[in-house]
Protein backbone atom coordinates (compact mmCIF):
# COMPACT_ATOMS: atom_id res chain seq x y z
CA UNK A 1 0.00 0.00 0.00
CA UNK A 2 1.46 3.46 -1.12
CA UNK A 3 0.89 5.58 2.02
CA UNK A 4 1.49 9.07 0.48
CA UNK A 5 -1.39 8.57 -2.06
CA UNK A 6 -4.29 7.41 0.41
CA UNK A 7 -5.40 10.35 2.34
CA UNK A 8 -6.28 8.82 5.18
CA UNK A 9 -3.01 8.23 6.44
CA UNK A 10 -2.16 12.18 6.47
CA UNK A 11 -1.22 13.83 9.95
CA UNK A 12 0.49 17.20 10.72
CA UNK A 13 2.92 15.27 12.28
CA UNK A 14 3.76 12.76 9.12
CA UNK A 15 3.26 9.24 8.44
CA UNK A 16 5.87 7.85 10.91
CA UNK A 17 3.79 9.56 13.88
CA UNK A 18 0.56 8.12 12.18
CA UNK A 19 1.87 4.73 12.44
CA UNK A 20 3.12 4.72 15.87
CA UNK A 21 -0.04 6.20 16.81
CA UNK A 22 -1.79 3.31 14.58
CA UNK A 23 0.24 0.37 16.87
CA UNK A 24 -0.57 2.45 20.63
CA UNK A 25 -4.02 2.20 19.53
CA UNK A 26 -3.86 -1.64 18.17
CA UNK A 27 -2.30 -2.71 21.28
CA UNK A 28 -4.52 -0.73 23.40
CA UNK A 29 -8.16 -2.00 22.01
CA UNK A 30 -6.21 -5.66 22.19
CA UNK A 31 -5.17 -5.94 25.76
CA UNK A 32 -8.02 -4.13 26.48
CA UNK A 33 -10.73 -6.02 25.03
CA UNK A 34 -7.92 -9.28 26.14
CA UNK A 35 -8.41 -8.73 29.77
CA UNK A 36 -12.19 -7.25 29.52
CA UNK A 37 -13.60 -11.15 27.97
CA UNK A 38 -10.84 -12.92 30.46
CA UNK A 39 -13.17 -11.24 33.30
CA UNK A 40 -16.12 -12.44 31.01
CA UNK A 41 -14.42 -16.08 30.23
CA UNK A 42 -13.16 -16.83 33.96
CA UNK A 43 -16.80 -16.73 34.58
CA UNK A 44 -18.31 -18.68 32.07
CA UNK A 45 -16.07 -21.58 32.44
CA UNK A 46 -16.35 -21.47 36.16
CA UNK A 47 -20.34 -21.89 35.87
CA UNK A 48 -20.03 -24.96 33.57
CA UNK A 49 -17.40 -25.98 36.17
CA UNK A 50 -18.25 -25.58 40.21
CA UNK A 51 -20.82 -22.57 41.14
CA UNK A 52 -23.76 -25.10 40.64
CA UNK A 53 -22.78 -27.24 43.76
CA UNK A 54 -21.12 -23.71 45.78
CA UNK A 55 -24.40 -21.38 45.14
CA UNK A 56 -27.03 -23.58 44.29
CA UNK A 57 -25.74 -26.39 47.00
CA UNK A 58 -29.46 -27.98 47.73
CA UNK A 59 -30.75 -27.99 44.74
CA UNK A 60 -27.06 -29.82 43.57
CA UNK A 61 -27.71 -32.56 46.22
CA UNK A 62 -30.93 -33.21 44.49
CA UNK A 63 -31.22 -32.39 40.85
CA UNK A 64 -27.30 -31.79 39.71
CA UNK A 65 -28.69 -31.26 36.29
CA UNK A 66 -31.40 -28.44 37.09
CA UNK A 67 -28.06 -26.97 39.12
CA UNK A 68 -25.97 -26.74 36.26
CA UNK A 69 -29.19 -25.58 34.36
CA UNK A 70 -29.12 -22.60 36.78
CA UNK A 71 -25.34 -21.94 36.46
CA UNK A 72 -25.62 -21.73 33.06
CA UNK A 73 -28.28 -19.56 33.62
CA UNK A 74 -26.43 -17.12 35.56
CA UNK A 75 -24.58 -16.44 32.24
CA UNK A 76 -27.42 -15.63 30.33
CA UNK A 77 -29.01 -13.37 33.06
CA UNK A 78 -25.75 -10.96 32.71
CA UNK A 79 -26.60 -10.76 28.84
CA UNK A 80 -30.16 -9.37 29.39
CA UNK A 81 -28.47 -6.01 30.78
CA UNK A 82 -25.80 -5.56 27.86
CA UNK A 83 -28.49 -3.27 26.10
CA UNK A 84 -28.41 -1.11 28.92
CA UNK A 85 -24.81 -0.71 29.48
CA UNK A 86 -24.97 -0.19 25.50
CA UNK A 87 -27.37 2.16 25.82
CA UNK A 88 -25.86 4.56 28.55
CA UNK A 89 -22.06 3.79 27.71
CA UNK A 90 -22.75 4.27 23.78
CA UNK A 91 -24.72 7.42 24.51
CA UNK A 92 -21.77 8.92 26.59
CA UNK A 93 -19.27 7.62 24.12
CA UNK A 94 -20.91 9.34 21.55
CA UNK A 95 -21.06 12.64 23.24
CA UNK A 96 -17.72 12.31 25.53
CA UNK A 97 -15.59 10.04 23.48
CA UNK A 98 -14.48 6.64 22.96
CA UNK A 99 -11.50 6.56 24.78
CA UNK A 100 -12.86 7.74 28.29
CA UNK A 101 -15.42 5.09 27.95
CA UNK A 102 -13.32 2.27 27.48
CA UNK A 103 -11.11 2.97 30.69
CA UNK A 104 -14.74 3.30 32.36
CA UNK A 105 -15.97 -0.28 31.41
CA UNK A 106 -12.41 -1.75 31.93
CA UNK A 107 -12.75 -0.37 35.58
CA UNK A 108 -16.55 -1.69 36.66
CA UNK A 109 -15.81 -5.09 35.21
CA UNK A 110 -12.73 -5.74 36.53
CA UNK A 111 -13.89 -4.52 40.16
CA UNK A 112 -17.43 -6.77 39.49
CA UNK A 113 -14.78 -9.92 38.81
CA UNK A 114 -12.77 -9.58 41.51
CA UNK A 115 -15.71 -9.35 44.14
CA UNK A 116 -16.99 -12.56 42.61
CA UNK A 117 -13.77 -14.50 43.53
CA UNK A 118 -14.99 -12.46 47.13
CA UNK A 119 -17.92 -14.09 47.62
CA UNK A 120 -19.24 -16.36 49.99
CA UNK A 121 -20.90 -19.46 49.14
CA UNK A 122 -24.49 -20.35 49.76
CA UNK A 123 -22.92 -23.07 52.70
CA UNK A 124 -21.98 -19.38 53.91
CA UNK A 125 -24.75 -17.19 53.87
CA UNK A 126 -27.64 -19.78 52.40
CA UNK A 127 -29.77 -17.95 49.43
CA UNK A 128 -28.34 -14.65 49.87
CA UNK A 129 -25.37 -16.32 48.31
CA UNK A 130 -26.46 -16.36 44.52
CA UNK A 131 -28.25 -13.31 44.74
CA UNK A 132 -25.19 -11.73 45.39
CA UNK A 133 -23.71 -13.72 42.34
CA UNK A 134 -26.39 -12.31 39.89
CA UNK A 135 -26.26 -8.95 40.98
CA UNK A 136 -22.21 -9.23 40.41
CA UNK A 137 -23.04 -10.92 36.86
CA UNK A 138 -25.34 -8.13 36.52
CA UNK A 139 -22.39 -5.55 36.72
CA UNK A 140 -20.44 -7.75 34.18
CA UNK A 141 -23.31 -7.46 32.00
CA UNK A 142 -23.89 -3.36 31.89
CA UNK A 143 -19.66 -3.34 31.08
CA UNK A 144 -19.53 -5.84 28.19
CA UNK A 145 -22.21 -4.38 26.87
CA UNK A 146 -20.52 -0.72 26.74
CA UNK A 147 -16.76 -2.31 25.99
CA UNK A 148 -17.34 -4.05 22.79
CA UNK A 149 -18.73 -0.83 20.78
CA UNK A 150 -15.93 1.59 21.92
CA UNK A 151 -12.68 -0.96 21.46
CA UNK A 152 -14.34 -1.45 17.69
CA UNK A 153 -14.53 1.79 17.45
CA UNK A 154 -11.35 3.16 18.60
CA UNK A 155 -9.32 0.58 16.44
CA UNK A 156 -11.52 0.77 12.90
CA UNK A 157 -11.87 4.81 12.87
CA UNK A 158 -8.28 5.10 13.36
CA UNK A 159 -7.58 2.71 10.46
CA UNK A 160 -7.10 3.43 7.09
CA UNK A 161 -10.02 3.32 4.62
CA UNK A 162 -8.34 -0.17 2.73
CA UNK A 163 -7.39 -1.82 6.04
CA UNK A 164 -10.50 -1.41 8.50
CA UNK A 165 -11.37 -5.23 8.22
CA UNK A 166 -7.81 -5.87 9.73
CA UNK A 167 -7.84 -3.01 12.07
CA UNK A 168 -11.22 -4.25 13.34
CA UNK A 169 -10.12 -7.51 13.96
CA UNK A 170 -7.36 -6.37 16.79
CA UNK A 171 -10.33 -5.99 19.22
CA UNK A 172 -12.04 -9.22 18.25
CA UNK A 173 -8.17 -11.15 18.78
CA UNK A 174 -9.31 -10.18 22.09
CA UNK A 175 -11.86 -12.29 22.80
CA UNK A 176 -9.72 -15.70 21.90
CA UNK A 177 -7.18 -14.33 23.76
CA UNK A 178 -9.43 -13.63 26.79
CA UNK A 179 -10.34 -17.50 26.27
CA UNK A 180 -6.94 -18.13 25.91
CA UNK A 181 -5.46 -16.68 29.18
CA UNK A 182 -8.73 -17.56 30.95
CA UNK A 183 -8.84 -21.46 29.93
CA UNK A 184 -4.70 -21.73 30.64
CA UNK A 185 -5.22 -20.20 34.46
CA UNK A 186 -7.97 -22.86 35.05
CA UNK A 187 -5.77 -25.28 33.34
CA UNK A 188 -3.01 -24.56 35.75
CA UNK A 189 -4.81 -24.33 38.75
CA UNK A 190 -6.50 -27.49 38.21
CA UNK A 191 -2.67 -28.76 38.14
CA UNK A 192 -1.18 -27.57 40.93
CA UNK A 193 -4.47 -27.74 43.45
CA UNK A 194 -6.22 -30.94 42.02
CA UNK A 195 -10.09 -31.27 41.38
CA UNK A 196 -10.94 -30.81 45.07
CA UNK A 197 -8.91 -28.03 45.92
CA UNK A 198 -10.17 -25.90 43.13
CA UNK A 199 -13.29 -26.94 43.93
CA UNK A 200 -12.95 -26.13 47.63
CA UNK A 201 -11.12 -22.56 46.91
CA UNK A 202 -8.97 -22.58 44.36
CA UNK A 203 -11.98 -20.86 42.23
CA UNK A 204 -11.46 -17.79 43.31
CA UNK A 205 -7.93 -17.02 42.53
CA UNK A 206 -8.83 -16.58 38.75
CA UNK A 207 -11.54 -13.78 39.83
CA UNK A 208 -8.94 -11.84 42.20
CA UNK A 209 -6.32 -12.04 39.30
CA UNK A 210 -8.47 -9.62 37.38
CA UNK A 211 -7.42 -6.75 39.92
CA UNK A 212 -3.84 -6.91 38.27
CA UNK A 213 -4.71 -7.85 34.65
CA UNK A 214 -6.96 -4.06 35.15
CA UNK A 215 -3.81 -2.21 36.23
CA UNK A 216 -2.44 -2.67 33.48
CA UNK A 217 -5.11 -2.52 30.78
CA UNK A 218 -5.87 1.41 32.08
CA UNK A 219 -2.11 2.14 31.62
CA UNK A 220 -2.25 1.11 28.21
CA UNK A 221 -5.39 2.24 27.12
CA UNK A 222 -4.75 5.80 28.75
CA UNK A 223 -2.12 6.31 26.37
CA UNK A 224 -3.80 6.14 23.34
CA UNK A 225 -5.55 9.17 21.52
CA UNK A 226 -9.31 9.72 21.34
CA UNK A 227 -10.57 8.65 17.79
CA UNK A 228 -10.38 11.17 15.13
CA UNK A 229 -14.01 10.79 13.50
CA UNK A 230 -14.69 11.51 17.04
CA UNK A 231 -12.59 14.44 17.20
CA UNK A 232 -13.40 16.27 14.12
CA UNK A 233 -17.06 15.58 15.00
CA UNK A 234 -16.54 17.18 18.19
CA UNK A 235 -14.83 20.30 16.90
CA UNK A 236 -17.99 20.91 14.31
CA UNK A 237 -20.36 20.68 17.61
CA UNK A 238 -22.41 17.87 15.12
CA UNK A 239 -23.28 15.63 18.51
CA UNK A 240 -25.22 18.45 19.72
CA UNK A 241 -28.20 16.70 18.77
CA UNK A 242 -29.31 14.04 21.08
CA UNK A 243 -27.94 10.61 19.69
CA UNK A 244 -30.32 7.66 21.34
CA UNK A 245 -33.27 9.87 19.75
CA UNK A 246 -31.65 9.68 16.36
CA UNK A 247 -30.51 5.93 16.80
CA UNK A 248 -34.01 5.16 17.31
CA UNK A 249 -36.09 7.71 14.62
CA UNK A 250 -33.59 6.31 11.51
CA UNK A 251 -31.62 3.28 12.56
CA UNK A 252 -34.15 0.28 13.87
CA UNK A 253 -33.38 -1.61 11.11
CA UNK A 254 -29.38 -1.07 10.97
CA UNK A 255 -29.74 -2.13 14.93
CA UNK A 256 -31.81 -5.57 14.37
CA UNK A 257 -29.85 -6.12 11.44
CA UNK A 258 -26.63 -6.06 12.85
CA UNK A 259 -28.31 -7.82 16.12
CA UNK A 260 -29.19 -10.71 13.76
CA UNK A 261 -25.89 -11.01 12.04
CA UNK A 262 -24.43 -11.74 15.44
CA UNK A 263 -26.53 -14.14 16.63
CA UNK A 264 -25.46 -17.21 15.10
CA UNK A 265 -21.71 -16.28 15.42
CA UNK A 266 -22.33 -15.57 19.21
CA UNK A 267 -24.12 -18.76 19.95
CA UNK A 268 -21.27 -20.90 18.80
CA UNK A 269 -18.66 -19.05 20.93
CA UNK A 270 -20.95 -19.52 24.06
CA UNK A 271 -21.07 -23.32 23.56
CA UNK A 272 -16.89 -22.91 22.94
CA UNK A 273 -16.46 -20.81 26.23
CA UNK A 274 -18.96 -22.27 28.42
CA UNK A 275 -20.53 -25.54 27.29
CA UNK A 276 -18.07 -27.62 26.44
CA UNK A 277 -15.57 -27.51 28.86
CA UNK A 278 -18.36 -28.95 31.40
CA UNK A 279 -19.98 -31.00 28.82
CA UNK A 280 -16.32 -33.00 27.86
CA UNK A 281 -15.74 -33.45 31.42
CA UNK A 282 -19.38 -34.63 33.04
CA UNK A 283 -21.03 -35.85 29.74
CA UNK A 284 -18.48 -37.40 27.96
CA UNK A 285 -15.85 -38.17 31.24
CA UNK A 286 -12.78 -36.55 29.68
CA UNK A 287 -10.07 -35.57 32.37
CA UNK A 288 -10.23 -31.76 32.69
CA UNK A 289 -6.75 -30.89 32.05
CA UNK A 290 -7.28 -32.62 28.31
CA UNK A 291 -10.81 -30.76 28.03
CA UNK A 292 -8.86 -27.54 28.90
CA UNK A 293 -6.33 -27.63 26.70
CA UNK A 294 -8.46 -28.94 23.82
CA UNK A 295 -10.11 -25.40 24.34
CA UNK A 296 -7.34 -23.27 24.36
CA UNK A 297 -6.18 -25.24 21.16
CA UNK A 298 -9.12 -23.80 19.42
CA UNK A 299 -9.09 -20.41 20.53
CA UNK A 300 -5.62 -20.42 19.13
CA UNK A 301 -7.10 -21.66 16.17
CA UNK A 302 -10.10 -18.71 16.45
CA UNK A 303 -7.30 -15.96 17.16
CA UNK A 304 -6.05 -16.83 13.83
CA UNK A 305 -9.03 -17.38 11.60
CA UNK A 306 -10.56 -13.86 13.44
CA UNK A 307 -7.08 -12.28 12.25
CA UNK A 308 -7.64 -14.03 8.69
CA UNK A 309 -11.16 -13.06 8.47
CA UNK A 310 -10.38 -9.03 9.40
CA UNK A 311 -7.71 -9.53 6.21
CA UNK A 312 -10.37 -11.48 4.04
CA UNK A 313 -12.91 -8.73 4.90
CA UNK A 314 -9.95 -5.80 3.16
CA UNK A 315 -10.04 -7.96 0.07
CA UNK A 316 -13.73 -9.94 -0.97
CA UNK A 317 -16.08 -7.30 1.32
CA UNK A 318 -17.30 -7.68 4.49
CA UNK A 319 -20.64 -9.53 3.18
CA UNK A 320 -18.68 -12.30 1.70
CA UNK A 321 -16.58 -13.16 4.46
CA UNK A 322 -19.44 -13.45 6.64
CA UNK A 323 -21.23 -15.87 4.54
CA UNK A 324 -18.75 -17.73 4.21
CA UNK A 325 -18.47 -18.28 7.69
CA UNK A 326 -22.24 -18.59 8.18
CA UNK A 327 -21.72 -21.21 5.35
CA UNK A 328 -19.43 -23.53 7.17
CA UNK A 329 -20.42 -22.51 10.51
CA UNK A 330 -24.37 -24.02 9.13
CA UNK A 331 -22.64 -27.52 7.77
CA UNK A 332 -20.67 -28.02 10.88
CA UNK A 333 -22.93 -28.13 13.90
CA UNK A 334 -24.94 -30.96 13.29
CA UNK A 335 -21.22 -33.21 12.65
CA UNK A 336 -18.95 -32.02 14.78
CA UNK A 337 -21.41 -33.67 17.90
CA UNK A 338 -20.12 -37.24 16.10
CA UNK A 339 -16.55 -36.37 17.32
CA UNK A 340 -17.59 -34.45 20.36
CA UNK A 341 -19.58 -37.97 21.95
CA UNK A 342 -16.80 -40.24 20.05
CA UNK A 343 -14.77 -40.12 24.12
CA UNK A 344 -11.42 -39.30 22.03
CA UNK A 345 -9.91 -36.05 23.09
CA UNK A 346 -8.17 -36.04 19.84
CA UNK A 347 -11.96 -36.14 18.36
CA UNK A 348 -12.90 -34.10 20.81
CA UNK A 349 -10.46 -31.44 20.06
CA UNK A 350 -10.88 -31.80 16.03
CA UNK A 351 -13.95 -30.83 16.63
CA UNK A 352 -13.81 -27.89 18.66
CA UNK A 353 -10.96 -26.88 16.18
CA UNK A 354 -12.70 -26.81 13.34
CA UNK A 355 -15.92 -24.88 15.17
CA UNK A 356 -13.43 -22.30 15.63
CA UNK A 357 -12.70 -22.04 12.09
CA UNK A 358 -15.74 -20.43 10.57
CA UNK A 359 -16.31 -18.51 14.26
CA UNK A 360 -13.21 -17.00 13.61
CA UNK A 361 -14.62 -15.87 9.76
CA UNK A 362 -17.46 -14.06 11.28
CA UNK A 363 -15.71 -12.44 14.17
CA UNK A 364 -12.57 -10.90 12.17
CA UNK A 365 -15.18 -8.40 9.70
CA UNK A 366 -17.68 -8.14 12.15
CA UNK A 367 -15.78 -4.64 13.74
CA UNK A 368 -16.12 -2.89 10.46
CA UNK A 369 -19.00 -3.75 8.88
CA UNK A 370 -20.66 -2.61 12.04
CA UNK A 371 -19.01 0.91 12.22
CA UNK A 372 -19.92 1.16 8.54
CA UNK A 373 -23.47 0.58 8.93
CA UNK A 374 -23.83 3.86 11.64
CA UNK A 375 -22.99 7.56 11.06
CA UNK A 376 -20.50 8.66 13.16
CA UNK A 377 -23.27 10.57 15.62
CA UNK A 378 -24.73 7.28 16.62
CA UNK A 379 -22.05 4.96 16.11
CA UNK A 380 -21.12 4.16 19.62
CA UNK A 381 -24.42 3.68 20.44
CA UNK A 382 -25.86 1.97 17.21
CA UNK A 383 -23.00 -0.74 17.41
CA UNK A 384 -22.99 -0.96 20.99
CA UNK A 385 -26.64 -1.66 21.13
CA UNK A 386 -27.15 -4.35 18.04
CA UNK A 387 -24.13 -6.27 19.37
CA UNK A 388 -25.85 -6.65 23.23
CA UNK A 389 -28.89 -7.96 21.52
CA UNK A 390 -27.32 -10.26 19.43
CA UNK A 391 -25.77 -11.58 22.19
CA UNK A 392 -29.00 -12.08 24.22
CA UNK A 393 -30.62 -13.45 20.93
CA UNK A 394 -27.10 -15.61 20.10
CA UNK A 395 -25.02 -16.46 23.26
CA UNK A 396 -27.13 -15.54 26.56
CA UNK A 397 -28.63 -18.86 27.34
CA UNK A 398 -26.99 -20.83 24.41
CA UNK A 399 -25.24 -23.40 26.95
CA UNK A 400 -28.63 -23.50 28.79
CA UNK A 401 -30.87 -24.27 25.58
CA UNK A 402 -28.14 -27.01 24.85
CA UNK A 403 -28.11 -28.56 28.22
CA UNK A 404 -32.05 -28.17 28.49
CA UNK A 405 -32.36 -29.88 24.35
CA UNK A 406 -29.45 -32.95 25.57
CA UNK A 407 -31.23 -33.54 28.75
CA UNK A 408 -34.91 -33.41 27.51
CA UNK A 409 -34.06 -35.60 24.34
CA UNK A 410 -30.67 -37.18 24.86
CA UNK A 411 -29.80 -36.91 21.66
CA UNK A 412 -26.70 -34.35 21.45
CA UNK A 413 -27.02 -33.63 17.35
CA UNK A 414 -30.45 -31.62 18.40
CA UNK A 415 -28.35 -28.95 20.12
CA UNK A 416 -26.47 -29.04 16.76
CA UNK A 417 -29.43 -28.57 14.50
CA UNK A 418 -30.44 -25.52 17.28
CA UNK A 419 -26.70 -23.93 16.65
CA UNK A 420 -27.42 -24.54 12.25
CA UNK A 421 -31.12 -22.74 12.47
CA UNK A 422 -29.36 -19.61 14.02
CA UNK A 423 -26.58 -19.71 11.57
CA UNK A 424 -28.78 -19.90 8.70
CA UNK A 425 -30.97 -17.07 10.37
CA UNK A 426 -27.41 -14.74 10.63
CA UNK A 427 -26.49 -15.88 7.13
CA UNK A 428 -29.90 -14.47 5.43
CA UNK A 429 -29.32 -11.34 7.83
CA UNK A 430 -25.78 -10.82 6.76
CA UNK A 431 -26.77 -11.44 2.78
CA UNK A 432 -29.72 -8.43 3.20
CA UNK A 433 -28.56 -5.27 1.50
CA UNK A 434 -25.71 -3.80 -0.01
CA UNK A 435 -21.88 -4.32 1.89
CA UNK A 436 -21.13 -0.81 2.84
CA UNK A 437 -17.34 -1.44 2.75
CA UNK A 438 -15.39 1.19 2.24
CA UNK A 439 -18.17 4.60 3.30
CA UNK A 440 -16.82 7.40 4.68
CA UNK A 441 -17.27 7.09 8.48
CA UNK A 442 -17.14 10.66 9.16
CA UNK A 443 -19.54 12.69 6.68
CA UNK A 444 -22.53 9.98 6.19
CA UNK A 445 -24.94 11.43 7.66
CA UNK A 446 -28.52 10.34 8.99
CA UNK A 447 -30.80 9.19 5.87
CA UNK A 448 -28.06 7.83 3.91
CA UNK A 449 -27.21 5.76 7.14
CA UNK A 450 -30.93 4.22 6.65
CA UNK A 451 -31.14 4.31 2.97
CA UNK A 452 -27.72 2.22 2.71
CA UNK A 453 -24.85 3.74 0.33
CA UNK A 454 -24.55 2.97 -3.42
CA UNK A 455 -21.40 0.31 -4.02
CA UNK A 456 -18.49 1.68 -5.30
CA UNK A 457 -17.24 0.65 -8.38
CA UNK A 458 -14.37 -1.26 -7.54
CA UNK A 459 -16.56 -2.83 -4.68
CA UNK A 460 -17.83 -6.79 -4.79
CA UNK A 461 -21.20 -7.40 -4.91
CA UNK A 462 -22.57 -9.99 -2.36
CA UNK A 463 -23.67 -13.06 -3.16
CA UNK A 464 -26.76 -13.10 -1.28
Amino acid sequence: MNRRKDPTLQTTTGGHARSREERKVLAATLVGTTIEWYDYFIYAQAAGLVLGPLFFAPIAKDNPALAQLLSFATIGISFLFRPLGALICGHLGDRLGRKRMLVLTLVLMGVSTAAIGLLPTYADIGALAPLMLIGLRILQGFSAGGEWGGAALLAVEHAPVQRRGLFGAFPQVGVPLGLILATVVLLVLNTLLGKQGFASWGWRLPFLLSLVLIAIGILIRRRVEESPVFQRMHERRRESCAPLKLLFSHHISAMVRSALIFMGDNAAGYLLIAFFIGYGQKTVHLPATQVLSACTAAAGSWLVFTLAGGHLADRIGRVRTFQLGYALLALWAVPMWWLIDSGSIAAFTLAMVVLSVPLGLCYGPMAALFAEMFPAKVRYSGVSVGYALGSILGGAFAATIAQWIISSYGQSWLAGAYLMTLSIVSFAAVSRGDDPMGVDLEVRDAPEAERGQKRKPNQPSTLG
